[in-house]
């Protein structure tokens, strides 16, 4: 009986993260989003229900201590709840086309090495406009075979290049929640500084991935179905390339926030494919929002813990943090292992990259922001894809029959070890030479 009322209230919530900048429109989405959250409170996971009570306790806090603090942090809950939405928006149009259909099971042909590195860097070029979709999307064509072939090296290579392709995704996508959060929480930080160290290490992954696969006969698995010719690749890539230019001219060019620019820029995709589809004489359903209360509390009460943190960090401290200067990369080095370990035991990187922004993000040294960002995002990419309670891997779970804990964890457990060493290198480096 609540879904309709959930799914309008969505939409208005999305329709004030647009109209951020009028007076009252940020206070407006953030009650907006609570009601959404309240509304779905019986049908929410545990650690969603955690954060929004963690995230109400914060705004007791600065009700009672700093009300000062309240502005900044309903302006993140009001701007990550609007990307999450326009993503999720964009997830669902995009894949009800027959082009990334026609993609996805195109990815399948060829012999076991192209095979692999097609699934891996098109499952990660594919998560950049669909998130999780594009687990959904490719992970069924993958259970697919696993239920008319049975278990094979084929199909255990397929799903390890399905969970390291979406891992990178918060790597390097310009639209994760990763990136976004990020840059919100490091004002001082420009995206395409951070997307400039960030992608080469996220392709570095996927090829060190062919390192930790199963060998395989040689033979030629041909698509049964119509492959994707080139035309259908343009499209899509090219529909990635807009979305993404959209969202550095607006951010870089016109000074509007990053998770802003990404929620006008995902909209305007959005709108421009039902206004396509109304001049074909189609009419497509409006896309259902009313289960999205787990993700708003996880995305919009992080977002308020972490500024209503960075506020209380920043008012205890006066000037500098008053740390010897071999701390910083230090503490940089620890960031990605810090998410891997917390991800084992279940917690969110969101939940973990609110505590790391927050609280380090307040006292870093401004001009070395680029080895804690990067930092973070490493981190939360290998969390993705090497811990066996990330939503990848347990969608992966369901479509495959493949246990999480092997499919993520055993079979990348060296790979993961790999990149957090190389991740905590590289952020310690950065952080040293920029201090």
């Amino acid at each position: 009986m609540l879904s309709a009322p959930r799914s309008v209230l969505a939409y208005v919530a999305l329709l004030l993260a647009v109209l951020a900048f009028l007076p009252g429109a940020a206070y407006g989405g953030a009650l907006v989003v609570s009601l959404v959250i309240l509304l779905g409170w019986k049908d929410m996971r545990y650690v969603p229900r955690g954060v929004f009570i963690v995230a109400c306790i914060a705004l007791g806090y600065a009700l009672i201590m700093d009300r000062a603090l309240i502005g900044d942090a309903v302006a993140n809950v009001s701007r990550l709840a609007g990307l999450i939405l326009s993503v999720m928006l964009l997830s669902s149009v995009l894949g009800r086309t027959r082009d990334l259909q026609r993609i996805s099971v195109s990815l399948f042909g060829g012999r076991p090495l192209g095979r692999y590195l097609s699934l891996a860097f098109g499952t990660a070029l594919v998560s950049v406009p669909l998130n999780f979709g594009s687990v959904a999307v490719i992970g069924s064509l993958v259970g697919e075979r696993v239920r008319e072939r049975g278990d094979s090296p084929a199909t255990r290579n397929a799903t390890r290049a399905v969970l390291r392709g979406f891992g990178t995704a918060p790597t390097f996508s310009p639209l994760s929640i990763s990136v976004v959060l990020t840059l919100t929480l490091l004002p001082g930080l420009r995206s395409s500084e951070l997307l400039a160290v960030a992608i080469p290490f996220g392709a570095l992954m996927l090829l060190l991935g062919l390192i930790w696969r199963e060998p395989e006969a040689l033979n030629q698995e041909a698509a049964r179905k119509q492959p994707a010719a080139i035309a259908s690749w343009l499209r899509f890539g090219g529909l990635i390339l807009a979305i993404c230019a959209g969202v550095f001219i607006l951010s870089h060019g016109y000074g509007i926030s990053y998770a802003h620019a990404v929620t006008l820029s995902c909209l305007t995709a959005v709108i421009g494919a039902r206004l396509l589809s109304w001049c074909r004489g189609q009419h497509p359903p409006f896309v259902n929002m009313d289960k999205v209360s787990n993700e708003l509390a996880i995305v919009g009460g992080s977002a308020f813990i972490g500024a209503i943190i960075a506020g209380v960090v920043l008012g205890q401290i006066h000037g500098e943090a008053g740390l010897p200067g071999w701390s910083w990369p230090v503490f940089a080095a620890l960031v990605p292992s810090t998410f891997f370990l917390a991800g084992l035991v279940g917690v969110n990187p969101i939940v973990i990259g609110t505590l790391i922004g927050g609280i380090l993000g307040s006292v870093w040294p401004g001009q070395a922001l680029l080895g804690l960002g990067v930092a973070m995002v490493t981190g939360w990419g290998i969390t993705a894809f090497g811990t066996p309670f990330a939503a990848n891997a347990l969608i992966m779970e369901r479509l495959t029959g493949y246990r999480a804990r092997d499919a993520s964890f055993r079979w990348s457990f060296r790979l993961s070890l790999l990149g957090l060493t190389m991740a905590g290198v590289l952020a310690a480096a950065l952080t040293f030479l920029l201090l």
